[in-house]
């Protein structure tokens, strides 16, 4: 059975209290440029919804991305950087590359929800979708009919998208993958970690490249 439209955001402003906030940060504000050995160690840890990774899982260069689907620096590093990461990096077998969820808000919460519940084989390209279209669906409110409207063009129903809004142990994951963000200095969005050093806000792909190519040859 369909939750209504209340029911849904009720679901969802619960879960993602217990998310809690971030704030979308600069540079300057890096808690720790390179993590200390055993927390390297555990970043790269999956978590307990899988991870959603792309290129070679070998590689030299492992670069871990928390991002937020409401947040507009996430939106242009995927439109901008991302694109060039992926052409010289990762298509080439030089970094294997990690999306984690970091959502900033309820409507991020519930975006969040949503990627996680498409085939495995749609996150990115969903991901994407979600961040390309914000001004179409990012509001203070959680707007389901919005966020369905990006939903379905990875091919999701209408009714696997109502059932996945209630779907709890995706909520208790993402819940836990933030948390886990939170232990490692993850502030806001974007937040990178290149082979354990972290960039965060208005990240380049000069500095993406300055820390790849010395480590991927």
């Amino acid at each position: 059975m369909a939750l209504s439209r209340a029911a849904t955001t009720i679901l969802i402003a619960a879960a993602i209290g217990l998310l809690g906030c971030g704030g979308v940060v600069g540079p300057s504000d890096t808690v720790k440029d390179v993590l200390d050995a055993p927390v390297r160690e555990q970043v790269l840890q999956p978590g307990p919804l899988g991870e959603r990774e792309y290129g070679n899982p070998n590689a030299p260069v492992t670069i871990v991305e928390y991002a937020s689907l409401t947040c507009p620096h996430c939106r242009n590093y995927h439109a901008n950087v991302f694109p060039k990461v992926k052409r010289e990096y990762i298509d080439t077998g030089k970094v294997r590359y990690i999306i984690r969820e970091f959502p900033i808000g309820r409507t991020a919460g519930t975006a969040a929800i949503v990627t996680r519940c498409a085939p495995e084989a749609k996150y990115l390209s969903l991901t994407e979708a979600f961040l390309a279209r914000q001004s179409e669906w990012v509001s203070q409110e959680v707007r389901p009919d919005a966020i369905y409207s990006v939903a379905k063009s990875s091919g999701m129903s209408r009714e696997t998208f109502d059932k996945c809004l209630s779907n709890q142990a995706i909520i208790d994951g993402l819940t836990e993958v933030k948390e886990r963000g939170r232990k490692y200095g993850v502030i806001g969005t974007p937040t990178l970690f290149v082979n354990g050093r972290k960039r965060q806000g208005e990240v380049t792909f000069e500095e993406i490249k300055a820390l790849v190519e010395p480590q991927a040859f």
